[in-house]
């Protein structure tokens, strides 16, 4: 898997890959509903603190996100 730095991405593709992250089936944000705009800022926060990685993964040539964790076990 290669890391992607976030800021080499433009605005609105950064925003997609955020957005169907925390839109995707089974993403748990607790037992209170959280509005997307506040899941998008956490999951941009995430990034910039670098807990969170943009991964492509040349076997299925898609893009995603994982926790430095799921990164770590993935390898």
């Amino acid at each position: 898997m290669l890391q992607i730095p976030f800021e080499q991405l433009s605005a609105d593709a950064l925003q997609g890959l955020v957005e169907e992250f925390v839109t995707r089936d089974g993403t748990d944000y607790g037992a209170e509903e959280t509005a997307l705009e506040k899941k998008i800022h956490q999951v941009r926060q995430q990034l910039q603190r670098g807990e969170v990685l943009i991964v492509y993964d040349e076997d299925t040539a898609t893009t995603g996100l994982l926790t430095r964790e799921q990164l770590a076990e993935s390898l």
